[in-house]
């Protein structure tokens, strides 16, 4: 007898009777989705320690208690290690990804179709997508900004959508079939604008009518192609001639990307390692607390000053022609929140490290960060977004307060390192602001234009010195997944081992939205330059992960803005290397 609850709120009280009823007369119980209700967990618990202490003849010997659930931390630890554990996961590896979709395939399954050999070439691309998809993920940011939980069932609805589309229409619906997969399937699993993107055109060439064609490639190197309609023992012998371990051109990703991946899984491994490593003294023999009172020493001495909010506000008062002024005083704002707590924290450390106060909790972790040569977490919690390690990191705090400093003694920069704002939307909508109010427009019908400067910054500085007429000259941003080509003066192919490129100065340039503004002459103007370039609109990120908590925008709090670069390839090449731009590095 089988007894089966999806919990969920309520359903605890039904599910305890269930195990009790099959604990006395016999049978299974299955308590499925389990994370879905963690205020019922402790009964859980505490049930299951209640029949691991029962004597053997009062519990009905056919009577087994099974659940699933998704990863959760709230999941009580006992109930682990009281159970048999089962995962279910998809396997790592294209060819095994797609070996596990045909093994469970008949001959019977590709035939019953009535347009078997179409059937049977989509049905391919189709797993061949899925398992592209899965394996993406090892490559991290660079793969999805997100790390989605495509499931076999996603697959399994796909497939029995196609065939229901194929068997009801004369011709292939292939935008039907395209949107069903990427917008509703797959696509109500990915949150992220950019992913949403990346799927649309990785999709692109797995259903589109090219596929039906003899040999089509879905990679570069024809390596990975679409076979003759064949039937289950022959798919299942070219997936088996496939390569164990995919090179990143089948994802439309650089070489380089080999590297990314292979030096995440090296700092996942060492991050271990280190974490068990013990923590007494170093080799030069001074004890925990002395290597943790001299950290703390060194970064109070080289922590900035804070900033004199009332003198820069009465330097740079809040005016309706210069938005920058507001800018400005909110990120010294910013900044000297930041620093107060770094300045009072290391007080209350080193005073602590003395016996002069007592060490509590949140010291001890921030103590025990600074050993560990990590930003403590009450330092994180009103700082900016940032994956350096601590002493990188206090270097970089410096740089950003004498950028800072630099602007309040000397004025408006000329060119705007971008990468030293607290918060850069603040800084680009002032910009907005700024030249909607001088041209007295709505701020809603302005956008930017974007131009990669030749000039040097130098240069920029000695034409410029007091910046552009309109808009503004940043630098500080840092390109991944292709290179900045200086000859040719467009986006191109990484060179090996180049992970990262500086780009050159950009000019943000404000237009007007609105048509009715534009001559004849800029239309045409605009039209050859879109013959002669394809622009790739990259988007722009604080720190390397990518991913944030998704705001009111529909973009992460780590998205910046999208840049239009000038390219001689096609959008969909970069989009499928995962071409970003990054305010700051890891180091």
């Amino acid at each position: 007898r089988l007894l089966s609850i999806s919990l969920g709120m309520g359903q605890g009280p039904i599910a305890e009777r269930y195990i009790m009823q099959a604990m006395e007369h016999g049978g299974w119980v299955v308590l499925q989705n389990c994370h879905l209700c963690i205020s019922w967990l402790p009964k859980l618990e505490k049930l299951c320690e209640e029949i691991a202490s029962k004597l053997e003849q009062d519990i009905h010997p056919s009577f087994r208690l099974w659940l699933t659930s998704m990863p959760t931390p709230k999941f009580p630890v006992s109930i682990l290690q009281r159970a048999v554990k089962m995962t279910n996961e998809p396997p790592k590896g294209l060819r095994a990804n797609l070996l596990r979709s045909y093994l469970s395939f008949s001959d019977e399954f590709l035939a019953a179709c009535s347009k078997p050999d179409e059937f049977k070439t989509m049905l391919f691309g189709l797993c061949m997508y899925h398992a592209l998809i899965l394996d993406r993920r090892k490559y991290g940011a660079l793969g999805w900004n997100i790390a989605y939980g495509f499931r076999e069932s996603d697959l399994r609805v796909c497939i029995q959508q196609l065939h229901d589309f194929l068997d009801m229409f004369d011709e292939i619906p292939f935008k039907v079939i395209h949107f069903l997969i990427y917008d509703i399937n797959y696509g109500g699993r990915v949150t992220d604008n950019i992913d949403r993107r990346t799927s649309k055109i990785i999709l692109d060439d797995f259903i589109c009518p090219r596929v039906l064609d003899k040999d089509y490639a879905f990679s570069a190197s024809g390596k990975y192609r679409s076979i003759a309609p064949t039937n289950r023992d022959g798919y299942i012998a070219y997936i088996k001639s496939l390569d164990l371990v995919p090179e990143p051109e089948v994802f439309g990703l650089h070489e380089n990307a080999n590297i990314t991946f292979a030096t995440q899984e090296s700092n996942v491994m060492m991050s271990i390692v280190s974490s068990i490593l013990p923590r007494t003294s170093d080799k030069s023999g001074k004890t925990k607390d002395e290597i943790m009172y001299e950290r703390a020493s060194a970064i109070a001495a080289q922590c900035p000053e804070l900033i004199n909010i009332e003198a820069v506000q009465k330097q740079y008062p809040t005016t309706y022609e210069e938005s920058m002024n507001t800018v400005l005083v909110q990120e010294a704002i910013r900044y000297n929140k930041l620093l107060s707590v770094i300045q009072k924290t290391l007080f209350s450390l080193q005073k602590a490290l003395k016996g002069e106060m007592v060490m509590t909790t949140e010291l001890e972790k921030m103590a025990n960060s600074l050993f560990d040569n990590i930003v403590p977490r009450n330092w994180e919690s009103v700082a900016y977004p940032s994956l350096k390690p601590l002493t990188s990191w206090v270097e970089d705090l410096t740089q950003r307060m004498s950028f800072m400093q630099d602007w309040i003694r000397n004025g408006t920069p000329s060119i705007y390192w971008i990468s030293g704002f607290f918060f850069p939307q603040a800084f680009l909508t002032g910009t907005l602001q700024n030249f909607a109010r001088k041209h007295v427009k709505p701020i809603d019908t302005v956008s930017f234009t974007f131009e990669v400067m030749r000039e040097s910054e130098a240069q920029i500085k000695q034409n410029y010195p007091r910046g552009p007429e309109d808009g503004c000259f940043i630098k500080g941003l840092y390109l991944e997944g292709c290179r900045w080509n200086w000859s040719e003066w467009c986006l191109d192919e990484s060179k090996p081992k180049e992970l990262f490129v500086e780009m050159p100065i950009i000019w943000l340039r404000p237009v007007f939205n609105d048509s009715d503004n534009q001559t004849e002459e800029k239309v045409a103007e605009k039209l050859q330059e879109q013959k002669n370039e394809m622009p790739y609109t990259c988007p722009v990120y604080k720190i390397l992960t990518r991913y944030g908590q998704l705001s009111t925008t529909g973009h992460s709090t780590n998205f910046v803005m999208n840049i239009d670069l000038p390219s001689k390839d096609p959008q969909k090449k970069w989009v499928k290397a995962g071409v970003a731009m990054f305010c700051a590095l890891k180091y």
